[in-house]
């Protein structure tokens, strides 16, 4: 992805351009999982290589700044949309909570 393609990328979510359907099931629950859960498995592999905890840690907890972002994002378009998005409102604060403890 090019540069302006990422700028694009975060200005389109935060913005509310995308669409709350695309946001919050591809975006949020699809990647942003898959980028959870892959984090969590490197931070695992490196434990298990007794690495540093701080080096674990950061890499465990790497997709947090991007899962927040990304729940905002949803409030945000949420707020410009129908009667789901408060279900999706709901959703995207209980994935946040799931993805930072687990």
């Amino acid at each position: 992805m090019s540069p302006e393609g990422a700028g694009s990328f975060f200005r389109s979510r935060w913005q509310g351009e995308v669409p709350i359907d695309r946001l919050f099931w591809r975006d949020m629950l699809l990647v942003g999982t898959g980028i959870s859960i892959a984090s969590s498995v490197v931070a695992l592999i490196l434990l298990g290589l007794k690495m540093p905890l701080g080096l674990v840690l950061a890499v465990h907890f790497a997709p947090v700044p991007y899962n927040i972002f990304l729940t905002i994002a949803v409030w945000r378009t949420a707020e410009k949309s129908g009667a789901k998005a408060s279900l999706m409102l709901l959703g995207s604060a209980l994935w946040l909570i799931a993805t930072v403890v687990i």
